[in-house]
């Protein structure tokens, strides 16, 4: 289905980022994944390319660009699944550390990552981008309000990088799951009831579907997942 594209899947490592980057490889695209801590060994697979990288850092999201392009010389898609969560407090609580630490995960690394990727693309004139958001950027909920407008502002800056290169063949959506059914999900919530939570396998075969050639005239949405969680 994707035989010689290549994808850049960031966060790689984590629960979602690896269902993510094993449905790439599964339809037969090369896959660079990136994460903190990442090797090719973490991906049994000889089109599995693994670069570390800290995005919230400027200068390692180019690097990890350029590097992507010295291999390849083409980034075909970007997957970008980096992120976390943080909350528990009312806004008027939230300290510093919470905020920017939301905003940096959640929207920083988001913006860098694509800021080093989009010129790539337009140079080939084709590219597909997909950022894994969240339910909570269109249903913010009390105690998360720090979490909740990161992953809104990311809903924007996509959007946003949607009406600027549709001239160049690129499209940017997002997919905005609820509760996804992952190892660290259920540990801090072992009494939550899973089986209205969201396949990761799923919000994978989504992904890849967003980057085919059949989805070429989706791009600024921002698509909700939500499973049986309604």
């Amino acid at each position: 289905m994707l035989e010689s594209q290549i994808v850049l899947v960031t966060g790689a490592s984590g629960g979602l980022g690896a269902d993510i980057a094993k449905a790439f490889l599964k339809a037969g695209a090369w896959v660079v994944g990136s994460s903190r801590k990442i090797a090719d060994s973490d991906f049994p697979d000889p089109r599995f390319m693994g670069i570390p990288a800290d995005l919230t850092n400027a200068d390692e999201a180019r690097k990890l660009a350029d590097a992507m392009i010295e291999r390849f010389q083409k980034m075909d898609a970007l997957v970008h699944v980096t992120g976390g969560f943080a909350g528990g407090r009312p806004v008027h609580e939230t300290d510093d550390a919470t905020w920017d630490g939301m905003m940096n995960l959640n929207l920083r690394a988001a913006f860098y990552t694509l800021r080093a990727a989009i010129p790539h693309m337009r140079k080939e004139g084709r590219g597909r981008i997909v950022a894994i958001g969240s339910r909570a950027a269109l249903e913010p909920q009390a105690g998360v309000g720090a979490y909740s407008a990161s992953k809104a502002a990311l809903v924007s800056l996509v959007r946003t990088v949607a009406l600027e290169n549709r001239d160049a063949g690129i499209t940017a959506n997002a997919i905005l799951p609820g509760t996804i059914d992952t190892e660290a999900n259920r540990q801090s919530d072992p009494g939550g009831d899973h089986t209205r939570w969201v396949s990761p396998a799923r919000l994978a075969d989504l992904a890849v579907f967003l980057t085919s050639d059949d989805a070429a005239e989706i791009t600024g949405a921002a698509i909700p997942v939500y499973g049986a969680g309604i």
